[in-house]
């Protein structure tokens, strides 16, 4: 026969009800959530934070794209590394980054938790990200194919046709001796 447990059927107090109904579990999780959007808006870089570290990222960007990039994969691994890193300027290209400055601007973008950066150049008129501030650290998103460093022609020769064939010379050859003719002889149908 079976012992009878009391613990299973005392009354719970209400405190322990609430914990476990489903809208207990929604509120719960509704304020973590306000907790953690609370921590963010306590937590976001300032606007001078943010543009030395864009800038420290775009320094490592021109310093490690002097070679072809093959593939945004590439990318987001060196984004990861330059979040958690410093840039040595003595390595950037001087006249990349004169190049940088003078056809990109950067602009802060403030939003509720979170900060973005804005790159405004010819490429991309109505800005692109390129890195984002929140809980006080600024997570790299630049690509070397976001800025401008030149304005320079990207092919030459303008009126040139594009699909052109090529001129090769004639050879000279002499086709009369060369000439084997054969009649053409129809094989179909004869009933027609």
């Amino acid at each position: 026969m079976e012992q009878f447990n009391s613990d299973r059927y005392k009354k719970k107090s209400l405190l322990q009800e609430f914990f476990n109904s489903c809208l207990g579990r929604i509120t719960i999780f509704l304020v973590l959530l306000l907790v953690a959007y609370i921590f963010a808006l306590i937590t976001v870089p300032s606007k001078e934070m943010m543009l030395a570290e864009t800038l420290d990222n775009i320094h490592e960007c021109l310093q490690e794209n002097d070679s072809i990039k093959s593939d945004e994969i590439d990318e987001t691994i060196n984004n990861i590394s330059r979040t958690f890193s410093v840039a040595d300027t003595t390595y950037t290209n001087p006249e990349l980054y004169r190049a940088f400055k003078k056809h990109n601007r950067l602009q802060v973008f403030k939003h509720p938790g979170f900060q973005t950066v804005l790159v405004f150049n010819g490429m991309y008129p109505q800005g692109r990200r390129i890195s984002i501030g929140i809980f006080q650290h600024v997570i790299s998103t630049v690509c070397y194919d976001d800025l401008v460093v030149s304005t320079e022609a990207i092919r030459g020769e303008y009126n040139k046709r594009l699909n052109a064939p090529e001129e090769t010379p004639a050879e000279e050859t002499d086709l009369e001796g060369e000439l084997n003719v054969e009649p053409y002889h129809f094989e179909g149908n004869s009933n027609n």
